[in-house]
């Protein structure tokens, strides 16, 4: 049986710890840029083991700019997975490129073999998203992308701190981005957002797009826009920084107790788990196969158990992609997986009577 540790004094002392880093950045007025910005990007590029951090407003941003530095031709095609949310596919638009979805592989992420009989004389760029927390098969995805010569930015919005073949996700592409809304498993007090790369080129891009352009304060080199990480955000990022791997173990701990649970109900598949990876449950998603899944969703809300679908419409399926006449046949996993997938409650505070509460509940429900 997993053991649960008592986090609370624990995340009081860093909630302590937060306050009084956003009275210092108040002190000091260091609101837009400055010491906190700077120092957070070094330690965000560190933790990664990365050579460059560009902080940005948001996680969408961070798609747009990255996309926008790879100066990838006019109207050529990007791969990105149909099982995401629309922020991944939306980024690509944005730059006058063409999306082109994938279908994705049972444990939720992008499917290599649907991005190789995607490629085309004119795609240009494969945007792999770490879905839920669970690392993409990095390893096949850079073996297509040399063998074509395309670019990759690596979607990192929901697993900060996944591991892949003993090296962080965000890592194996070009470039990869990254979300702190504050649900993620390092969230800020509001929007934020990062993209880390070790070209220096790219860093230098990234650094003049996110801010108008500049060189320096009264220079333009190009049109950009004005999307940089706050003081206080990253201040407060920096604080947490610190802890993210014991966020993410006291998520492994609570997805095991789920796992635990669930073992033998054979209407229940849980997440897939690889010795290869890490997997820091951003989400805790389950199959709920040969059973109703939405009105397991409808009984877990009446029981005041939160739960959702992500995502119920898959992103070819959606109205603002219709133009494109996307072919449902070509997604049929994540079709599937729309019909099927239900997210538990998942955060770094869960107790053992919560976890056993909604367990119980689930399985009461599926075994009735």
């Amino acid at each position: 049986m997993v053991k649960f540790l008592d986090l609370k004094k624990q995340y009081k002392n860093i909630k302590d710890e937060v306050d009084k880093t956003i009275q210092n950045v108040i002190n000091d007025t260091a609101f837009v840029g400055g010491k906190y910005v700077e120092k957070f990007e070094n330690n965000f590029a560190s933790y990664h083991n990365a050579k460059y951090c560009i902080g940005v407003g948001n996680g969408t941003d961070a798609l747009q700019i990255a996309l926008w530095s790879l100066d990838l031709p006019k109207n050529s095609e990007v791969i990105v997975p149909a099982n995401s949310f629309i922020a991944t596919s939306e980024a690509v638009t944005l730059n006058n490129l063409k999306i082109v979805f994938a279908d994705c592989k049972d444990d939720y992420t992008i499917s290599p073999k649907s991005i190789k009989k995607l490629i085309t004389k004119n795609t240009s760029c494969i945007i792999p998203v770490h879905l839920y927390g669970q690392p993409c098969d990095m390893d096949k995805i850079v073996k297509i992308a040399k063998k074509y010569k395309l670019k990759i930015i690596e979607d990192s919005a929901q697993a900060h701190g996944a591991i892949y073949k003993g090296q962080k996700i965000g890592t194996f592409g070009d470039l990869a981005t990254f979300s702190f809304y504050p649900g993620k498993n390092l969230g800020a007090y509001g929007d934020g957002g990062a993209i880390i790369t070790n070209d220096k080129i790219l860093e230098n891009r990234c650094k003049m797009y996110s801010n108008h352009g500049r060189s320096s304060k009264f220079a333009h080199e190009v049109e950009g826009i004005n999307s940089r990480l706050d003081g206080i955000q990253a201040a407060i990022l920096d604080v947490k920084l610190k802890h993210l791997d014991e966020y993410n173990n006291a998520r492994q701990k609570a997805a095991n107790y789920y796992n635990e649970k669930f073992n033998d109900c054979t209407k229940i598949t849980t997440p897939a788990i690889f010795s290869h990876s890490n997997h820091i449950y951003h989400q805790y998603t389950l199959k709920i196969e040969n059973a109703d899944r939405d009105a397991l969703k409808d009984y877990l809300l009446s029981k005041e158990i939160p739960c959702a679908v992500y995502y119920p419409v898959p992103l070819h399926l959606q109205k603002a992609y219709q133009h494109y006449g996307f072919s449902d046949a070509d997604f049929p996993v994540t079709n599937q997986l729309s019909k099927v997938v239900l997210s538990l409650p998942m955060h770094t505070e869960l107790e053992k009577e919560q976890l056993d509460y909604i367990s119980s509940h689930v399985l009461e429900f599926l075994t009735k």
